[in-house]
């Protein structure tokens, strides 16, 4: 399949452009500042807010399927740069899910289970949506530009950890960064989360595209722990000092957005529709320490070409 991801250069992005490279897919990355050098996929710069020329790039590429993975995702300098994280959260989502319903192929759009207040937990996909803060607010309101554009788009509600190309993107590398090094951090004991690995994710997305899946799914480890615990599971694995992240309370500290805490989604409805379960947060963990060992993130980062 000729497949096109947004965002390739991103935490999920590169893994996924990497994976479904190595599966035998055609892929052509798309990145904004970024470049890369001796990747197994085609990778172009642009902008997506310059909307003609990026559906040029698109359009010559000959997508059989649109990943929709590029986002402003960082939650605190959203809140600050509303027309911007507007613009790429919303208004882009909408125009390639149009584009591709033009061109009659599938679309996948990745949202974020921040679209929830955390109030509950435990959320399906039928929940109602009370986003806090501007960056949620903007990934619901991308969910909803593509469903208006193109109604049987795949939209994926997420959350992840991986290894990336700087190695500061995911919780997991902001783990082993200080405990690697020695140096104590905060856990936080009332931040419940599912998170899932990224190449499973990843694995997961190209499957529900080759299952022809669509409407909104939540992709998600169906195993719930605290951020404090997730830390714990990444020290023990890695034989790093576990005494070393100390037992905090998210909501006892100011941060510049507000933050959901119980972020905990079901999965049933994918798993149900792929007939098998999600890995489990220790699954993805040995996987991700697995890929430590073979010097997975030392590769990654030697992909980038730094631009002066």
């Amino acid at each position: 399949m000729r497949l096109l991801v947004t965002g390739a250069t991103g935490l999920l992005g590169l893994n996924l452009s990497l994976l479904a490279a190595a599966q035998g897919h055609r892929v052509t990355g798309l990145a904004h500042s970024r470049n890369l050098r001796g990747i197994p996929f085609d990778l172009k710069r642009l902008d997506l807010r310059q909307v003609e020329e990026a559906l040029s790039i698109i359009q010559a590429a000959q997508p059989e399927a649109i990943i929709h993975c590029a986002a402003i995702a960082n939650i605190d300098a959203a809140e600050n740069a509303y027309q911007e994280t507007f613009q790429l959260n919303v208004e882009i989502p909408g125009i390639l899910a149009e584009a591709a319903e033009n061109w009659g192929i599938p679309f996948v759009h990745i949202s974020s289970d921040a679209v929830f207040d955390g109030e509950k937990g435990d959320y399906v996909e039928t929940d109602p949506q009370n986003p806090l803060s501007l960056y949620a607010q903007t990934k619901l309101a991308g969910e909803q530009a593509v469903q208006r554009a193109y109604p049987s788009a795949l939209i994926v509600r997420v959350v992840f950890f991986g290894w990336s190309l700087s190695g500061k993107r995911s919780l997991s590398e902001f783990f082993f960064n200080h405990l690697q090094s020695g140096h104590s951090v905060n856990g936080f004991v009332d931040t419940f989360f599912c998170p899932l690995y990224a190449e499973d994710l990843a694995a997961t997305l190209l499957e529900m595209l080759a299952a022809g899946l669509t409407g909104i799914y939540h992709v998600t480890s169906p195993e719930t722990l605290s951020k404090y615990d997730f830390g714990l599971r990444i020290a023990r694995r890695f034989g790093f000092d576990p005494d070393l992240i100390k037992p905090t309370r998210a909501s006892e500290i100011d941060r510049e957005a507000p933050r959901s805490l119980n972020l905990t989604l079901r999965s049933d409805k994918v798993q149900a529709a792929l007939g098998h379960p999600l890995p489990s947060v220790d699954e993805g963990i040995e996987k991700y320490y697995q890929r430590w060992l073979e010097g997975y993130p030392a590769y990654l980062q030697s992909l980038e070409v730094k631009i002066i």
